[in-house]
């Protein structure tokens, strides 16, 4: 089953649940993937799904960040609750070993000798790594191997 179909079965098992906090982020993530197909004139697949829930997932730690500076505990709940339900439809995070070793690979396989070849890493570890590592953190993990 396509990740954009389970997201739907889900719609409907909230609803069928009475669970409104789920339902409203599933109805929001499914909206943000219709939004952008609609966009693009494409259609979606499993990449690029997960891709828009890391934006998502991306948006609401900002916002948590926001909240908390500003003594909001009531949104920060929220968002909070709203990250959980998104983070269920990402694959298993990968491990500290697997990242590095993935960084390694890349390294070797684009011929990375120092910092200004960080691009051509990123692109190779970014299509492995979507939506199983946060792209910052490995971001800044590429930088320190290559500095």
């Amino acid at each position: 089953m396509a990740l954009k179909e389970r997201i739907t079965e889900d719609m409907k098992t909230a609803m069928r649940a009475g669970d409104k906090e789920r339902l409203a982020t599933v109805r929001l993530l499914l909206a943000a993937i219709k939004q952008r197909e609609v966009d693009e004139r494409i259609t979606l697949d499993d990449g690029q799904v997960l891709a828009v829930i890391d934006k998502m997932i991306k948006q609401r730690r900002e916002a948590i960040s926001q909240f908390e500076a500003g003594g909001r505990a009531d949104l920060v709940a929220k968002e909070t609750a709203e990250t959980t339900v998104l983070q269920a439809y990402l694959p298993a995070q990968l491990t500290a070993a697997e990242i590095d070793a993935l960084i390694t690979e890349a390294i070797a396989a684009t011929g990375a000798a120092s910092i200004k070849d960080m691009g051509k890493v990123m692109g190779f570890v970014k299509g492995k790594a979507q939506g199983r590592a946060d792209m910052g953190a490995l971001s800044a993990r590429i930088k320190q191997k290559l500095g």
